[in-house]
């Protein structure tokens, strides 16, 4: 995997980690409820279900990488058809968050439970397997070893998401009201949806 191949990786899921979504969502809530401090055992919990998402999907995809370049290269141009879906679906969403802010106050739960709780949320989203599977043989270099490129993958991803949901957790009561509003929510869905469906087209573009 060349240095720019990875800074195009980076760019990509930033914007999608950073997008406020259910693990968002609860760390944003157990922040305001409980302190950045007890709501990093959410934060864990959710990094750690994204890894076991990922793993399996690493998993799936070396299979089909030593069964067949050419399958590997389909699947490269079916992921990249992907993002361009969840860009159009981003774009056209006018759901609004659930603000963070309306949580009630409590006493804090054990960090195991709070671990719990966000392993929950994200381990309950099966579409981050398909995501993973569909983004990833886009940033594999056939040519070169696949493990070493699956961990820089996946360490990439650990990092950022432990960043922004620990963010989010720190900054619960603020961006709680700033989600809340259904029109900045839908300027950033359609900001974010813009930009994956031109990752998307130049991916697809990439691979041919």
């Amino acid at each position: 995997m060349t240095f720019h191949l990875w800074l195009a990786y980076t760019g990509i899921i930033a914007t999608l980690i950073a997008i406020p979504g259910p693990s968002a969502l609860i760390s944003m809530t157990h922040g305001l409820r409980y302190g950045h401090r007890q709501a990093l055992a959410t934060v864990q919990g959710g990094v750690v279900a994204a890894m076991i998402l990922m793993t399996t999907s690493a998993l799936g995809l070396g299979a089909i990488l030593a069964a067949s370049t050419t399958a590997f290269t389909v699947l490269k141009v079916v992921g990249a058809c992907y993002l361009v879906w969840l860009g159009i679906a981003a774009w056209r969403d006018t759901s609004a968050s659930k603000p963070a802010a309306s949580a009630e106050q409590g006493e804090a739960p054990g960090s195991l439970q709070l671990f719990r709780k966000g392993f929950t949320v994200g381990i309950s989203n099966p579409k981050d397997l398909l995501f993973f599977a569909a983004l990833f043989p886009n940033f594999i270099d056939a040519s070169q070893p696949h493990l070493a490129q699956f961990v820089t993958l996946a360490v990439t991803w650990a990092l950022l998401d432990f960043s922004f949901m620990f963010s989010y957790a720190c900054a619960g009561r603020r961006l709680s009201g700033l989600f809340s509003n259904p029109k900045r929510l839908r300027l950033l869905n359609r900001a974010t949806g813009s930009l994956f469906v031109f990752a998307g087209g130049a991916l697809a573009l990439s691979a041919r």
